[in-house]
């Protein structure tokens, strides 16, 4: 078990790692703190309406700075607020909840932080394996148990697994190098080294990285299988194994998979936020204006159809028939969606791009939740003087079973299996109570005189994301190969050299972000489609704050033969 802040701690007065994405090293936390805002459009422009398609973090991001220069964003979402930041409560204690997306954010993501303190939400240190805020980690493999409360704890084979893979990345990806780019936000070094990787390793598996790395080779096979279900930062990462290696650099890079929080009552408050929340620096809109009050309250119906109309504009028709047009247009839902549930017209965007968007390769993930009467786990065995359950991690079924509580005083929450791909898939056609019958039988073989039913209330929550008809997974995972689809998309949003009849309508969200998974880029990529709509309206960034779209040629991701 290996995490990042092992070798990457700052040495004192050090700045930190920051998710500084090397494919495009754009300082968005910069750019969003400045006093002098985003930019603005022309006054003949103040409120004109602008569509934004899906009302997850990236699409009311968008809506939001939008709303603040003095445009009316007009929000379609399918479903609920909030997208894959959503929140489930128990039946028999409301205040008591899941997170069945996103539940874990990064410090190193600070874009994303910048509207969780603007929005005064409070967070809390999420209970990784191994991590400070975990009181205990057990590690079972092979029927072999491991109680641990720091890394050190662990046998001399986990700490050989580690150190390979901290040479494997050193060695054959430079990462020391690259972090302290990133602590420095030296963005000509950041692409310097990144650059000069990129072809090669596009083409590279994660498993075949680490399988041609010279520490695991020395080290043998059972380090890599090891590291694949122990992993490092949030546990076992062999159900990514198949994915470019690119995908797990930048992750490792920016410390994406370590230092994490949880948004306190649940990660959906925050897009509530945002959807309720009256800034003070509004333009044109009076004091008071907020998204659900230019909404009346409610985002407009799912999205059915997107065209042009006759005059040129875009053409948004809802599910239930309503049909209005707007000069320009953010679509933020998985991208997906674009050929299988809304009838987009073809001509909105080029051959490649549509290769693109079709293209993009999701991840599957199952989670499965039950409510506790109280966090029986801080009980001590007096057998043993530990802890009766920790924090798990296995290659059995659960894979992985995390600890949840906001006090002794209360109900808990235990996150009895967190799975990915293959692992989630077996359990896509089971019930939820199927689902957690097998979970406590895994658990029962770990903790075999713990009786865990016996402290189980009310209903279990469970969720697969590639059963639900509006994401068909989790997030975008690119395969080798696929650096030159992402490109595409990332870059979609600088549209002074695409076709004038294809200009206009932007791509944002998590599929189109190079760091899919994480909110940051679900926050980034919004920014990169407010710039877009301020430039195809006519307006600029504010002076001495140039936003994304001025840098995309200078720091923007290469093209690739």
């Amino acid at each position: 078990m290996t995490s990042a802040t092992e070798f990457s701690e700052p040495h004192a007065g050090e700045p930190p790692i920051t998710m500084l994405n090397p494919d495009f090293p754009f300082s968005y936390d910069s750019y969003l703190a400045d006093s002098a805002g985003l930019g603005s459009v022309p006054e003949s422009a103040l409120g004109t309406p602008v569509a934004v398609v899906g009302a997850g973090l990236s699409g009311l991001v968008t809506a939001y700075e939008l709303m603040k220069l003095g445009l009316r964003p007009v929000i379609y979402e399918a479903d609920q607020i909030g997208g894959r930041l959503r929140t489930a409560s128990f039946a028999a204690a409301p205040d008591v909840v899941a997170d069945l997306g996103g539940m874990r954010f990064p410090v190193s993501g600070k874009a994303f932080y910048h509207y969780v303190d603007l929005l005064g939400l409070e967070t809390a240190a999420f209970p990784n394996p191994l991590d400070a805020a975990t009181p205990s980690t057990v590690i079972e493999l092979a029927g072999q148990s491991h109680f641990a409360r720091t890394p050190a704890d662990l046998p001399e084979f986990y700490r050989e697994v580690s150190a390979a893979w901290k040479s494997a990345i050193n060695d054959e990806a430079k990462f020391s190098e690259m972090q302290a780019a990133i602590r420095t936000r030296d963005t000509a070094e950041i692409k310097r080294i990144w650059n000069s990787l990129l072809e090669d390793f596009d083409e590279q598996t994660f498993y075949g990285f680490i399988a041609q790395s010279k520490a695991f080779r020395d080290a043998g096979f059972a380090h890599r299988e090891a590291f694949g279900q122990v992993g490092f930062g949030t546990g076992g990462w062999d159900t990514d194994f198949p994915n470019s290696i690119l995908e797990i650099l930048r992750v490792v890079y920016t410390d994406a998979d370590d230092s994490h929080r949880r948004i306190v009552g649940g990660a959906q408050r925050l897009p509530e936020a945002l959807w309720n929340h009256e800034p003070d620096d509004l333009v044109h809109w009076p004091k008071g204006t907020s998204l659900a009050s230019l909404h009346g309250k409610s985002p407009r119906a799912a999205v059915a159809k997107i065209r042009r109309d006759e005059n040129g504009q875009l053409e948004i028709t809802e599910k239930w028939g309503r049909t209005e047009s707007f000069p320009t247009a953010v679509v933020t839902c998985q991208s997906w969606l674009l050929s299988t549930r809304i009838d987009t017209e073809e001509s909105l965007f080029a051959p490649e791009m549509w290769t693109a968007i079709e293209r993009s390769h999701y991840m599957q993930s199952s989670k499965t939740f039950v409510m506790v009467d109280r966090p029986f786990w801080k009980d001590i065995d007096p057998a043993t003087g530990r802890p009766v359950m920790s924090m798990t991690l296995t290659d059995r079924l659960n894979r992985a079973t995390y600890l949840l509580d906001d006090g002794d005083d209360r109900p808990a929450v235990i996150l009895l299996s967190y799975t990915w791909n293959d692992d989630a898939l077996k359990w896509l056609p089971l019930s939820a109570d199927e689902r957690v019958d097998l979970m406590l039988h895994s658990l029962k073989q770990i903790y075999p005189t713990l009786d865990i039913r016996s402290h189980i209330i009310g209903d279990p929550i469970t969720v697969s994301w590639e059963d639900d008809p509006n994401f068909m997974g989790a997030f975008k995972a690119n395969l080798p190969g696929q650096y030159r689809y992402q490109q595409r998309l990332f870059t979609h949003f600088a549209q002074q050299g695409i076709d004038e009849q294809r200009k206009g309508i932007f791509l944002a969200g998590d599929d189109v972000s190079f760091t899919a998974g994480w909110a940051e880029g679900a926050v980034t990529t919004g920014l990169n489609a407010v710039w877009g709509v301020i430039d195809y309206l006519g307006g600029s960034s504010a002076e001495g704050n140039p936003g994304p779209g001025e840098f995309i040629d200078e720091l923007g991701p290469i093209k690739l033969r």
